[in-house]
């Protein structure tokens, strides 16, 4: 297959310690980096002052903001937030969700240092969440706090925690005391605002980027200039073919995120891309709004998790039309999350190849809120999933070897954090006595032999468990191997047998799949139980068995659970990962059931 040549090829060097660690480093220089994310929408709104730079969907169309209005608008709120005498210890609270308010207010804050805490907006829309919004704005405690519509968030709006809180909205309705977002446009010219900028250095804070929280509360990460700007210039130098011509992306990732929030809007912006916010989800009932997107605009680079691709494959196969015009102009699909399966990896190759003549760079990387969050990358062609690369330019990796070649990962690096907002305690706990930033995730080199060859994610060493046999079970791995082999009846899974004699598999069910089938939601006891079902998972569970004899893989037991993962209680993060633990406690009667060999809605394996 013909695959990009538009690549940086890896290479690294490594050193070998008496402890047995291993330090991993890229062989080449890090690029020159600017001062602060401004620098970047000055010297685009210079050279291309007319390209769009950020656009939502408005009517039938777009409102579209070139580079040039995006400058003149963010002068004016910084004007108004400076009139307020805001500056960088009067965090503003965001609650909505992309747009492009939403980023116009983000980077007038950043440009006179106001930090921004861009939350998960499902806090702010589900009342039952109130206690996780409540948590945010204790941590945070912001000086004004922003959404988009007003009368979408007026729980949210009225709870006590945000009572001295100016609330500003771009569509305040019939509600009283809030600030129009109109109005902060108005600007202030009163104010210094060329001194407040050149105030702002590498090291002014300007993100508070909340943790997932899936082992503890969730912890406010701070971002500073240097790391947006450091972050951008790593990913360039393995990505050079992003100075080519400005990239653009139709793109959904949510911006409480650092994957969509900085990763991806940072891209755009230092690069002199076109970022145009896809209101769509892949969700069933929102993902015809991205397709009706995509027939509008399409990118030259995608960002999706395995799920999107896996729905957008499908629904290329039934268009001809967007299938063309969206392989035309693609440099590259980026998938994160997970492992992208294998047979969407290959149907993406294939209409590549019969559009394009040649296969986009297909990859994906590794970080963490913590690390801005690119710190490693797969950047030259590969012919398979679940690879992450190799250490980005300016990191050091230190890989702490455990059994079977598998390494415990820390970072080292100007893209790593310098600590958690308000918590010293979790801020010395997070590095060892070198300065590394414990990550908690572990991997493997894809050839021991060739450390150019990269790395694969093997598993969140937390997640690990012991058999009372004595016996580790890689959880995390198991369970990413597990939701390939069950697809695509199981959405999400979690591993159980910790103290037990054998491991099991406690299976969130896709509802969608399941209604394809014709299968009921039959409830027993919190365990569907439509036998059809539980037949299908039967057969799939001695296959897989099949494969795989050894007590850490053997599945003896599984069930599918009637409830989905809940937000409210903690089950899932508003990243959208699942809290294992959490649920683990929370369905504590479920796992009981799962081991009692005679339950009706549960599957015993019968090899």
């Amino acid at each position: 297959m013909k695959r990009t040549t538009r690549f940086e090829p890896h290479s690294v060097v490594h050193e070998r310690r008496a402890d047995g660690s291993l330090l991993l480093q890229s062989t080449k220089q890090l690029g020159s980096v600017v001062n602060t994310s401004s620098d970047w929408l000055h010297k685009w709104s210079s050279e291309s002052p007319s390209r769009v730079f950020i656009a939502e969907r408005s009517g039938a169309g777009w409102r579209e903001e070139s580079y040039i209005a995006t400058l003149e608008k963010v002068r004016a709120i910084a004007q108004s937030l400076l009139s307020r005498g805001m500056g960088p210890n009067t965090p503003i609270l965001i609650m909505s969700g992309n747009g492009v308010d939403h980023g116009l207010l983000t980077l007038a804050a950043h440009y006179i240092g106001v930090p921004t805490a861009p939350i998960a907006e499902q806090y702010g829309l589900i009342p039952a969440a109130q206690e996780r919004l409540e948590h945010a704005i204790s941590l945070v405690k912001p000086h004004m706090a922003y959404v988009s519509d007003a009368d979408q968030f007026a729980h949210a709006l009225k709870i006590e925690a945000l009572e001295n809180v100016e609330l500003v909205a771009s569509r305040v309705g019939g509600h009283k005391g809030l600030t129009d977002m109109a109005s902060l446009l108005r600007g202030d010219t009163s104010v210094d605002l060329n001194a407040a900028r050149n105030a702002v250095t590498p090291d002014s804070v300007v993100k508070i980027l909340m943790t997932s929280g899936s082992t503890s509360a969730p912890k406010g990460v701070m971002t500073t200039q240097h790391m947006l700007c450091v972050n951008q210039t790593q990913i360039s130098d393995s990505l050079p073919f992003l100075k080519e011509h400005p990239p653009r992306v139709v793109d959904w990732l949510p911006w409480s995120h650092v994957f969509g929030g900085s990763h991806n809007f940072n891209m755009m912006l230092a690069h002199g891309g076109s970022f145009y916010i896809d209101d769509g989800k892949p969700l069933k009932g929102l993902f015809d709004r991205t397709i009706e997107n995509l027939n509008m605009v399409t990118g030259s680079l995608v960002f999706n998790v395995p799920v999107g691709f896996s729905m957008l494959l499908t629904a290329l196969k039934k268009d001809d039309v967007l299938r063309r015009r969206f392989f035309q102009d693609l440099d590259l699909i980026f998938y994160a999350g997970a492992s992208l399966p294998q047979d969407i990896w290959q149907g993406l190759e294939q209409m590549a190849l019969e559009i394009k003549g040649e296969i986009p760079l297909m990859t994906s990387s590794w970080g963490l809120t913590e690390t801005a969050p690119a710190t490693m990358i797969q950047q030259e062609p590969t012919d398979r999933s679940g690879v992450i690369g190799v250490p980005m330019t300016g990191v050091t990796l230190k890989l702490i070897p455990e059994d079977s070649g598998r390494y415990e990962v820390r970072a080292k690096g100007p893209n790593i954090m310098q600590g958690y907002y308000n918590d010293p305690e979790k801020t010395k706990e997070a590095f060892d006595d070198e300065g590394f930033f414990i990550t908690g995730d572990a991997m493997v080199f894809v050839d021991p032999e060739n450390y150019n060859a990269g790395m694969r994610f093997d598993g969140r060493i937390s997640e690990d468990f012991k058999l009372l046999t004595g016996t580790w079970v890689r959880a995390a791995t198991l369970r990413m191997a597990l939701l390939a082999h069950f697809a695509p009846l199981a959405g999400d899974l979690i591993v159980t047998g910790q103290d037990k004699s054998d491991v099991g598999v406690l299976i969130f069910p896709n509802r969608d799949a399941i209604a394809d089938k014709g299968y009921t939601d039959q409830d027993t006891n919190g365990l569907l139980n439509d036998a059809g079902l539980l037949a299908e998972i039967e057969n799939g569970l001695r296959a897989w068995n099949q494969k795989n004899t050894g007590s850490s893989t053997r599945i003896a037991r599984a069930a599918i659970l009637a409830e989905p993962p809940s937000l409210v209680d903690g089950e899932i993060t508003a990243k959208g990962n699942l809290n294992f633990r959490k649920v683990l406690q929370r369905r504590d009667g479920l796992v009981r059931h799962l081991y009692h060999e005679t339950h009706p809605a549960v599957i015993q394996a019968k090899v």
